[in-house]
């Protein structure tokens, strides 16, 4: 059986959606066999520490501003719960965004799962906006990518990625395009049932749930400042909805929403035995 924990491993403090700063949501996830499992890192403790020599002067001082707090980081929290940061075996990422792929220097041992188009995109950066988003530095240390297409039977309706290498079966990649060009949620089944972790297809909760899109207007800015293809985003935000409507027992959230992170944790608890 496995147990999930849910982890805030940034403030965002120049972005909000109601006043409230934007958190970093990743997933720590404990398997029977497969060691300990991340869902993105969020920011990591050198980015904590030096931000604009690692995440570049427009985010640290200009659009994100994030909170310098060391113990925000994916390795201080795990720490905190009494593991070392070499139990982390694997990281599953939705994309390859700063604030998602930060930690990866903290786990060098981990083997990164993803999108293979996502993995492309990353390591060729061939538009401004991906030499903006993609920063070589987060990955010098080398690590081992796994890296996927869509196979496998779908998930209520979404393509799915299945057999993630090492990984248990309950963990699949959910392809949510848009964003950026391989842009994945994680699925994940525990023993309250289904989970997606939707990164950042969306930012504000009222995009996929109630009778007509809404957004906080300086994040809808953002998210189409740094959108890669704006329709595909949209149309998986309308299928995100259609899953919220039709299975309101899958727990979905996205990657920054501070009200998001706050409610899931607070009523899932740590799950298994």
């Amino acid at each position: 059986m496995i147990k999930v924990h849910h982890l805030n491993c940034a403030c965002i403090q120049r972005l909000s959606i109601h006043g409230r700063t934007l958190a970093c949501h990743c997933l720590l996830i404990e398997t029977p066999s497969s060691g300990l499992i991340l869902v993105d890192t969020g920011l990591g403790s050198q980015d904590l520490i030096h931000p604009a020599q690692r995440l570049g002067f427009m985010f640290t001082y200009v659009y994100a501003n994030p909170k310098r707090d060391p113990s925000l980081s994916a390795k201080a929290q795990i720490q905190a719960l009494g593991y070392k940061p070499e139990d982390v075996r694997h990281i599953v990422m939705t994309h390859m965004d700063l604030d998602h792929v930060g930690g990866l220097s903290d786990f060098p041992q981990a083997r990164i799962h993803l999108h293979a188009t996502e993995w492309k995109a990353a390591m060729e950066r061939k538009s401004i906006k991906a030499k903006h988003r993609y920063l070589p530095v987060m990955w010098e240390h080398k690590p081992t990518f796994e890296t996927y297409t869509e196979e496998g039977e779908p998930w209520f309706g979404f393509e799915s990625i299945r057999n993630l290498r090492g990984l248990p079966e309950e963990i699949l990649l959910v392809p949510l395009f848009g964003h950026t060009l391989g842009h994945c949620g994680v699925a994940v089944q525990d023993a309250k049932g289904w989970l997606l972790h939707a990164g950042d297809a969306y930012f504000d909760p009222r995009e996929i749930h109630g009778d007509k899109r809404r957004c906080a207007p300086l994040v809808g800015l953002f998210q189409a400042a740094v959108q890669t293809n704006r329709k595909d985003r949209l149309h998986n935000q309308t299928r995100l909805r259609q899953l919220a409507s039709s299975n309101q027992n899958i727990r979905i959230f996205s990657a920054h929403n501070p009200f998001e992170f706050e409610e899931i944790k607070n009523l899932n608890p740590p799950s298994g035995n």
